[in-house]
């Protein structure tokens, strides 16, 4: 009867400590997890923000040769009307 007893207890001892293992495991997975999806996030903005400067970039180009387009045409309608004066002053 005692033999039963004490195997009993280290049966169920050992049970305890597997399953207290498991927990332990699940708890590290769940931390490697969360950690990889707060990388992955992190990587994920700085994407973004990588994307939001480069668009930034080009919007400015964009105005910059708006802006030379638009100096070029003044500067073409300017000689234009000094050609028409001096095309009337003959």
């Amino acid at each position: 009867m005692k033999k039963t007893i004490a195997l009993s207890l280290v049966l169920a001892a050992s049970m305890s400590l597997a399953a207290c293992s498991k927990q332990e495991d699940a708890a590290a997975n769940a931390a490697d997890t969360m950690a990889a999806e707060a990388v992955e996030g992190a990587e994920n903005a700085a994407d973004a923000s990588m994307n939001a400067a480069d668009a930034a970039v080009d919007a400015s180009a964009n105005a910059a040769d708006a802006a030379s387009n638009s100096v070029d045409a003044a500067a073409d309608a300017a000689k234009s009307a000094v050609d028409a004066a001096a095309d009337a002053a003959k």
